[in-house]
């Protein structure tokens, strides 16, 4: 899934990726996703994206414990479960606003 916005590195990124997670056992399909997304997320954070944007609007891994979450992960959470005075809270009030809900 290279594009034209890619540098020659990100596309040599890409297909490194890419291959590993075949490797590892990956569907072609999932590899692929799984290689642009890294690299998208990498010009994400190196500010080399249209946007320019570098947190997503994401809620974080499920699987991972609340605190080892972004506050901006969390504040995205606190958001989907309507928590009031969220804007205002520090990342362990969200934390245990969140567990509060759920």
């Amino acid at each position: 899934m290279p594009q034209q916005a890619w540098s020659d590195k990100d596309e040599r990124q890409y297909e490194h990726i890419k291959e590993s997670a075949r490797k590892r056992g990956k569907s072609k399909s999932r590899a692929k996703e799984i290689a642009s997304r890294t690299v998208n997320k990498q010009r994400r954070e190196e500010g080399r994206t249209k946007s320019g944007r570098k947190t997503t609007s994401g809620t974080g891994n499920p699987n991972r414990p609340l605190g080892d979450r972004s506050k901006q992960e969390l504040y995205n959470r606190a958001k989907k479960l309507d928590i009031d005075g969220r804007s205002k809270m520090s990342k362990s009030e969200l934390v245990r606003a969140i567990r509060k809900v759920s």
